[in-house]
Parts: C-alpha cells; sequence; structure tokens
C-alpha cells in the first residue's frame, strides 16, 4: 500500500478510536503515525492499544509510528471555598501560599515555583487565557494582581505564565513514569510538552539512549527564544499551537509557525503543525473552507506531517476528518505552485559526504526524471537526509531495522520498507529494483537511483551512488 502524497499524517488516538478495526480504517483511510495521548492513557491502556497498532501493522503489511505524548507539568490554580467566583476588571486578585479555599479577592497556587519566578509586570492567564491578571507585587508566598481581562474563574483551572521562566523540569514524576512504560511498549516517538530551555530534553534523552525519537512540542514563549538549540537537542519538533496561541496574541502564530517550519527544514528534522487542525470535525463532517486552508497551508510550507486531535481522538467522525485531512494534501501537492514554492526553501546540504550523496541523488533524480530516490539505512540518517531534499521523485527506504523504518513514517517522503541488508552491490541494486516494482513506484524500463553505504551494514556511512534500470521481472541492472 502505498501513499499518493509526501505529507504524512498523524492521528490522535481516544474514545473514538480505539477498537482495532478503527484503527484500522484510520490507517487505510490516511494516518501514517498514531498518537498516545498520555494524559489520558493508564499503562495497561497503553499497552493495549499499542498490541492494536501492531496488529493492524501486520495486517497492512507497512510498518506504522507509534508516539507517546507525555503530559507534563498541569499548573493549575486551588479551590474556591464557595464555588466560581467572578473576577471584575481592574481588581486586585492575589495568589498565595495559603492552602485554604479561596473567593473573589485570593485563590490558592500550589505551585511554589511559579511564586518565585513572579516578577511586577508578569503576567498570568488563567483557564486558557480567558482570565487575564497582571502582577502588582510579588515574593516567595503571593503574589498580588490587577485583573486585566476578567470573567468566572472556577476550581482548579489552568495558569500559564507566558513572562516568566518556571526553575521546573518539563519532565514530572507522571511522565517519569509514562515514559518508561512507553519505552516498555516500544513506541517509536516520545512527546515532551512544555519545553522552556534545551535542558529540558537532556532528562528524556538520558532515559530514551536512543530507543525511541525525542519529540520537543514547542507551546511556550521561552522555547521560541532558545528554538536553534532546542532543535538541535531533538529528533523532531511539534508545532503546539494551541498553548502556543494562549501564551502569545494569536497573531503571531502562523508567523511562528512558518519560522519554526522553516528552522527545522533547515537543520533537516521532522516538524508536525499540530491543533486544531479541522476542529469542527469533532461534531460535522465537513470542515470549514478556513480549516481545509489551514491544512493546505502547511502543506505548502513542507511540514512533515499535520496532526488530528480530538478530531480523530473523540470525534463523531474520525475516519472522514483522516480522509478529508488525506484529500487536501494531495491536492496541494498536485498544484502547480507547491513543487516551486518547496523547491524555493531548499538549503544548501552540509559538507559531509552523506550530506553531498543525498543532494547529489535528488538532483539527478529530477534532471533524468527518474522513477525513484532508494535509500539503504540502518540508523535512519540517510532517510532523513532524502527527505530534507524534498525531491520530486517517489523516496523508498529500504531498512532491516524495523524500529527505524517504523521511526521514519513520521518523515515527508518517506516510504518505508523493511528489507535485509544488501550483500553486495549487485544484490543491493536488484533488490532496489525489485522493491520498487513490487510497491508499484518503478515500471519496466524505467530507471531509479540507489544510494547506500560501503561497506554494507556500516551506519552512517552514505557514499555510493547508482542509476539502475528496473528490468521486465523487476530485476535491476546497472
Amino acid at each position: 500500500m502505498r501513499r499518493n502524497r509526501r505529507v504524512k499524517i498523524l492521528a490522535t488516538l481516544g474514545p473514538s478510536s480505539s477498537e482495532q478495526d478503527i484503527i484500522e480504517q484510520l490507517y487505510r483511510s490516511g494516518a501514517d503515525v498514531f498518537r498516545i495521548n498520555m494524559s489520558h492513557t493508564d499503562h495497561d491502556r497503553l499497552k493495549m492499544l499499542v498490541d492494536r497498532i501492531r496488529s493492524v501493522e501486520e495486517s497492512v503489511g507497512r510498518p506504522i509510528g507509534i508516539l507517546a505524548d507525555l503530559q507534563g507539568p498541569k499548573l493549575r490554580v486551588g479551590t474556591f471555598a464557595d464555588g466560581p467566583v467572578m473576577l471584575e476588571n481592574g481588581a486586585k486578585f492575589t495568589l498565595d501560599a495559603d492552602t485554604s479555599g479561596g473567593d473573589v479577592n485570593r485563590v490558592h497556587l500550589p505551585h511554589p515555583e511559579i511564586l518565585q519566578a513572579l516578577e511586577p509586570g508578569h503576567r498570568l492567564l488563567l483557564d486558557d487565557g480567558k482570565v487575564q491578571l497582571k502582577v502588582l507585587e510579588a515574593s516567595a508566598t503571593k503574589a498580588v494582581t490587577e485583573v486585566i481581562v476578567g470573567g468566572k474563574l472556577s476550581d482548579r483551572k489552568g495558569v500559564s505564565v507566558p513572562d516568566s521562566e518556571i526553575a521546573t523540569s518539563a519532565m514530572t514524576e507522571k511522565d517519569h513514569k509514562d515514559l518508561i512504560a512507553a519505552l516498555d511498549q516500544n513506541v517509536d516517538w516520545v512527546a515532551l510538552s512544555f519545553v522552556q530551555r534545551p535542558d529540558d530534553l537532556a532528562e528524556v534523552r538520558k532515559i530514551t539512549r536512543g530507543r525511541a525519537g525525542v519529540l520537543a512540542k514547542i507551546e511556550k514563549p521561552q522555547a521560541i527564544g532558545r528554538l536553534d538549540e532546542i532543535i538541535e537537542l531533538s529528533d523532531a519538533i511539534m508545532v503546539a499551537r494551541g498553548d502556543l496561541g494562549v501564551e502569545l496574541p494569536l497573531e503571531q502564530v502562523p508567523g511562528l509557525q512558518k519560522r519554526i517550519t522553516r528552522a527545522c527544514r533547515r537543520a533537516g528534522k521532522p516538524v508536525v503543525v499540530a491543533t486544531q487542525m479541522l476542529e469542527s470535525m469533532i461534531t460535522s463532517p465537513v470542515p470549514t473552507r478556513a480549516e481545509v486552508s489551514d491544512v493546505a497551508t502547511a502543506v505548502f510550507e513542507g511540514a512533515d506531517a499535520v496532526m488530528l486531535s480530538a478530531e480523530s481522538a473523540a470525534g463523531d467522525f474520525p475516519i472522514e476528518a483522516v480522509s478529508t485531512m488525506d484529500k487536501i494534501a494531495q491536492q496541494v501537492e498536485q498544484d502547480a505552485n507547491y513543487r516551486n514554492i518547496i523547491h524555493a526553501q531548499r538549503t544548501e546540504p552540509e559538507a559531509t559526504g552523506a550530506d553531498a550523496i543525498s543532494a547529489a541523488a535528488r538532483q539527478i533524480a529530477e534532471t533524468l526524471n527518474l522513477a525513484a530516490v532508494v535509500c539503504y539505512t540502518t540508523s535512519g540518517a540517510t532517510g532523513l537526509r532524502a527527505s530534507r531534499e524534498r525531491p520530486s521523485s517517489a523516496v523508498i527506504v529500504l531498512s532491516p531495522v524495523l524500529a527505524t523504518a517504523r521511526r521514519l513514517s513520521l518523515c515527508w517522503g518517506l516510504h518505508c520498507v523493511v528489507s535485509e541488508d544488501a550483500a553486495n552491490e549487485e544484490d543491493m541494486i536488484d533488490r532496489a529494483c525489485r522493491i520498487s516494482y513490487k510497491e508499484e513506484f518503478a515500471k519496466p524500463g524505467q530507471r531509479i537511483i540507489v544510494t547506500a553505504g560501503v561497506p554494507f551494514g556500516t551506519p552512517g556511512s552514505t557514499n555510493l551512488l547508482r542509476i539502475a534500470f528496473v528490468g521486465n521481472d523487476g530485476q535491476g541492472g546497472i
């Protein structure tokens, strides 16, 4: 089974999409990678979902990626003694270390690290930004604020502090346990929420030790200031527009989405655009025109993947949502402007042999109008380089490592096939031609280009490039 598009679709599983037959329908409709949200998933359920995805993988005969999304620190106010309160514009409101029930004048803030980080002039956003406060006085035990935008406030509503860097890890105790459980289930990617600084990733890397790719979610203003460092330490990035749009003015988010996407493409790291992409499809079988444009913009921009959250996890039309996203992506990629935009953003290859080979393979494939670029990869690095080039020819990745094929299923344009490593050069050409033919990328008489590393089976040694003819029986010849 092959896709007729390059961008990948990441679908979240949930109450609407936990059954194995639904997961298989989602895959067949276009989902390439499945996200399991650890905010709503215990370890037994995690194991059940992974088992079901792996059964679907066996059924369809294609490697499928799994992303476990860690919850991250959830910052919330305490409780109110007599139920919700109404905060009026201009009123004073205090957040403090006192654990007693709150009222219209004050409430407990059970996060001493926030109180220590606040300074006069800093903003506090409560309940997804519906209530906005400005700090007037701050100490280690309380913050006196002025209500800038009032509204109803009730128990345990979320707190965002866009102007303050909090001295706390992006990993909570729950995240630590969830991460270990996810690694035990051999998930392919783990997503770290609320990353503020590069150090946040070091902790996860220490635990994963390469067993899963680490994806950093950009949803804090502090992360934007250190974006290049965070990209460098991550294996992939997610533009998490939900929280980003709470902590930053909404009108800044589209520009940041472009900036992050382009920075990731320069660095050769996969980038996922997420949140509210087809939000209306939670309750409607068709999206709004604005949502279609939003998905199209991410595809035009060259994002590696676009993500569905509640649309596929808890919506009434999970399969329709995936199918709609698939159709939008296919249409965009056939647009006359698409290749020009993708080409215009291409960056110069790095000064390494492997990067030069990948860039040359793309250029030769386009000049000679070859049917496919075929890369042999063990670690996945060659596949990532091929994806970064954004060639107009199809890219087939052959790997003897199933985990590598699954992980690369998130990356733009890669059709991953698990295959034994080549024994010699003749076997390499033969295998590449046979698989290109079998997977319906090349017809007899067409040519493909093959990249690999010699000696075979040595990770990170891409140094070989061959053009091959596909014979009548799918066999190859140079």
